[in-house]
């Protein structure tokens, strides 16, 4: 369905990645959501290697480890596509252009770019993020999770909570003390390889949505890894609200993606659909539902395309990130619910895919910063204050 034309925002170029990974996206990945859903199953690795043979894994990453150094936009114009189709399709991508994978690229050594990068560009590796403990989920300088540097090696100890690709995923960005002082100023980041002994995993989660992308919780006994693959030392947790801009982004458009699935779906089905001996299109309160899914969609839309104007190859500002994935998380979440309003007992099948997107559409929410984290960053980013959220001692 036409949309508010934003082709005048996009080069040739861009125009034709999104045609191509479309057409991609009808033809091998949205014939098999459904079942995907209903088995949770995660995306095999020779799905994974296709999505890298095609570039696509390696948007935004740099050309000398195999990627194509493209802008942020790049990268949402294929997580859009993909994930209008499937989100278990999508997240191969989200991971490796908004996700970890760009803190290795923006914060990790030479030598640890040149090791992880590659395989995740080839689509053989990918990298998992892992911050939220059992006891601290918004609050993550309170983690505990801690790591002592003994000679040449980091020695970790701790339990790590719903870590996206948890047990299926080749790498971990595992977020840890690396000593007693108080706050973000001891936290640190280095990378865990799945099979480094002492790693175990918990069972996978029952979620409501995400089904397909695993999340379980990382238990960490005494595993040892490399200082080498130290990426962010002690104190360099503030600087990664940087990363955390760009996954922002990432979220915005899987949100975005959900609500525009939704729009089109209730759109053709409402010109489709009769009662009463007229299309459903004709009744003022489908118009009135329509409307407003329209301008919920194009509202997030814009939010999400100016800052990835804004962020160009690096990141948007934490002000523009947290609007539009507030915006979008929120505009996902109504407009997937009157899609089922507006399909009616349909909308309640799992035939006619609403009733996923409405599921998912609230894991996007909850992920990479609540709706209320969010506006408490929005407003002491506006204000220029920092709001302590502990009480007072």
């Amino acid at each position: 369905m036409p949309g508010t034309d934003l082709s005048f925002r996009l080069s040739d170029d861009q125009l034709a990645l999104r045609d191509m990974v479309r057409q991609l996206a009808a033809e091998r990945y949205a014939p098999h959501a459904r079942e995907w859903d209903r088995s949770r199953r995660p995306l095999e690795l020779g799905e994974r290697k296709q999505l890298g043979s095609l570039g696509l894994l390696g948007i935004t990453l740099p050309p000398e480890y195999g990627g194509d150094g493209r802008p942020l936009m790049d990268a949402l114009i294929i997580l859009e596509e993909l994930a209008k189709a499937s989100p278990i399709a999508a997240w191969p991508v989200f991971e490796a252009n908004t996700g970890p994978a760009r803190v290795i690229e923006q914060f990790g050594t030479g030598e640890q770019q040149a090791r992880f990068l590659p395989p995740v560009v080839a689509g053989d590796e990918t990298i998992a993020v892992s911050i939220s403990e059992p006891d601290t989920g918004s609050a993550a300088t309170d983690m505990t999770t801690r790591g002592r540097i003994d000679g040449d090696t980091v020695v970790v100890n701790g339990v790590k909570r719903w870590c996206s690709g948890a047990g299926h995923a080749e790498q971990y960005l595992v977020y840890l003390r690396l000593s007693d002082t108080r706050g973000a100023k001891g936290i640190g980041a280095v990378i865990v390889g799945k099979d480094t002994p002492g790693l175990t995993f918990g069972p996978q989660e029952d979620l409501m949505g995400f089904r397909g992308i695993c999340s379980a919780d990382i238990m960490l006994d005494d595993v040892q890894v490399p200082l080498s693959n130290l990426i962010v030392p002690e104190g360099g947790f503030a600087k990664l609200f940087t990363a955390f801009s760009i996954e922002r982004l990432g979220n915005a458009t899987m949100s975005l993606a959900i609500a525009q699935s939704a729009l089109d779906r209730s759109a053709a089905y409402v010109l489709q659909r009769r009662q009463f001996g007229r299309q459903i299109a004709e009744f003022q309160l489908v118009q009135g539902a329509i409307a407003d899914m329209v301008m919920r969609v194009e509202a997030a839309r814009l939010l999400v395309y100016a800052a990835a104007t804004g962020a160009g190859r690096g990141a948007p500002s934490p002000l523009a990130a947290s609007i539009a994935k507030c915006v979008a998380n929120e505009a996902a979440k109504v407009v997937s619910d009157l899609a089922l309003q507006v399909h009616g007992g349909y909308g309640y099948s799992s035939e006619y895919e609403i009733e996923r997107l409405h599921r998912d559409s609230h894991g996007w929410a909850l992920a990479g910063g609540t709706l209320n984290v969010q506006r408490m960053r929005i407003a002491s980013e506006y204000l220029g204050v920092r709001f302590d959220q502990r009480p007072a001692r």
